[in-house]
């Protein structure tokens, strides 16, 4: 039987036989040939943290502490996949030999539905792909935070989701972006996708730095993707006067004290929370985690979203058990890890 990859405890990963199911009419079965992991959220399952808040009660709209998980190992791993339709049922839209990408894990074949599964555009690399489920996250904090045109934005955090914020907001015609984060390799990759400023935050205030980039006048909008609570301060800080900060990230429980007494006091900023794939969708009707998916995948066909300087390394499938956790260990060496199959 082939294997699936899966975070089978606490920072553990591991093979995990599966079964090739039988295709409902309208599915297709296909051939994988590239994956991509989403660091952010599945960092939270394989450090643990996610799962100490307890069971998520969707009546209450609550965790429930102490009582079982949010998501129960083992977990599979991997986010967005790449491959040829070899079976399709006969009610399905795609064909056998499309060339089609879709939310799914590490394994060699995946069973698809059709609302799940997009077919490769004309022209668009395998890497822009894997930029959709980044790029709708990247699109809800865009419109959670009212960026306009003419715009000036900060973005904390560098990584897939941060990246295709910076060419999100390109797309939305916003004016200035600068981009925030402790690690050469992602400041690197966030000039080459079109911030106009790069900033380290080790042992800087960059909330000063926001303000001298802007005249004073603060960023008008603050999007953070870091998980920081520092990213958090300093956005409290650089945002100008009744801005917006914008919190996407899904982090651990913070530890460190905030000051709202502050410039937050002062200029009264509004913090939203953003997350795209949360229905119904602060738009809605018109808007949804659909059209927003829909809207990112005109974005990639387009060429405005690109992957080539997010996505990496690329590693082979069958050394997944080695190279999967030095997202966790070398942070510095990764953005968004991709397989070959």
């Amino acid at each position: 039987m082939p294997n699936r990859l899966v975070c089978s405890a606490r920072g553990a990963v591991a093979w995990d036989a599966y079964v090739e199911s039988p295709l409902k009419p309208d599915q297709v079965r296909v051939q994988n040939r590239f994956g991509a992991e989403k660091h952010g959220t599945m960092m939270a399952f394989y450090k643990g943290y996610a799962n100490d808040r307890g069971r998520w009660d969707k009546e209450a709209l609550m965790h429930r502490t102490g009582e079982g998980e949010l998501w129960n190992y083992p977990i599979p791993l991997g986010n967005m996949q790449l491959g040829e339709v070899v079976e399709a049922g006969p009610e399905a839209s795609f064909r056998v030999g499309d060339t089609v990408f879709f939310t799914g894990g590490f394994r060699p074949t995946s069973v698809v539905d059709p609302a799940d599964c997009w077919k490769l555009p004309e022209g668009t690399h395998w890497k822009d792909a894997m930029m959709l489920d980044p790029s709708e996250f990247a699109l809800g904090a865009i419109r959670d935070g009212s960026v306009r045109a003419g715009d000036r934005i900060a973005i904390f955090g560098m990584g897939a989701i941060g990246l295709a914020t910076i060419q999100v907001a390109r797309a939305a015609g916003v004016e200035f972006v600068v981009a925030i984060d402790p690690l050469p390799n992602r400041r690197a990759a966030a000039r080459a996708c079109g911030a106009d400023a790069v900033l380290d935050p080790s042992g800087s205030d960059i909330g000063l730095q926001l303000r001298d980039l802007t005249g004073n006048l603060g960023v008008d909008v603050a999007i953070d993707f870091s998980g920081s609570p520092h990213a958090l301060q300093a956005s409290l800080r650089g945002v100008g006067y009744l801005a917006t900060i914008v919190c996407g990230a899904f982090p651990p429980p913070f530890t460190a004290t905030l000051d709202f007494g502050g410039e937050a006091h002062m200029n009264r900023p509004k913090i939203v929370f953003t997350r795209a794939c949360s229905d119904p969708n602060p738009d809605g009707p018109r808007w949804s985690h659909r059209r927003i998916q829909e809207a990112c995948y005109h974005l990639i066909a387009s060429g405005k979203i690109k992957g080539e300087h997010v996505i990496d390394p690329i590693v082979p499938f069958e050394n997944l058990l080695d190279e999967y956790p030095k997202i966790a260990s070398n942070p510095q060496d990764n953005i968004k890890l991709a397989v070959t199959y």
